[in-house]
C-alpha cells in the first residue's frame, strides 16, 4: 500500500470533509482516507496497482474542491 497527503482547497465545514472523504473512499483500491479540515488535506492509503495519484486528485476536483 502507498500513502499520500493531498492538499485540498475550498473546504469550510464538516460537510466538505465528508464530501471529500466519500469521493475518495468510493475509488477502487483505496483502503483508508483521513480528511482534515484544519490542515486542509486528505491522507489516503491506496493500492498503486489499482489507483493513481492523478485519479485521486481528479476525484477530489470532481467533488468540487481544489487540489494542491
Amino acid at each position: 500500500m502507498d500513502e499520500t497527503a493531498i492538499g485540498v482547497g475550498g473546504m469550510s465545514c464538516q460537510g466538505c470533509v465528508n464530501a471529500v472523504q466519500g469521493a475518495l473512499s468510493r475509488l477502487p483500491g483505496v483502503a483508508a482516507v483521513e480528511v482534515s479540515l484544519e490542515k486542509q488535506e486528505a491522507k489516503v492509503r491506496f493500492d498503486a496497482a489499482q489507483q493513481s495519484l492523478a485519479a485521486l486528485r481528479s476525484a477530489i476536483e470532481a467533488a468540487g474542491f481544489e487540489t494542491r
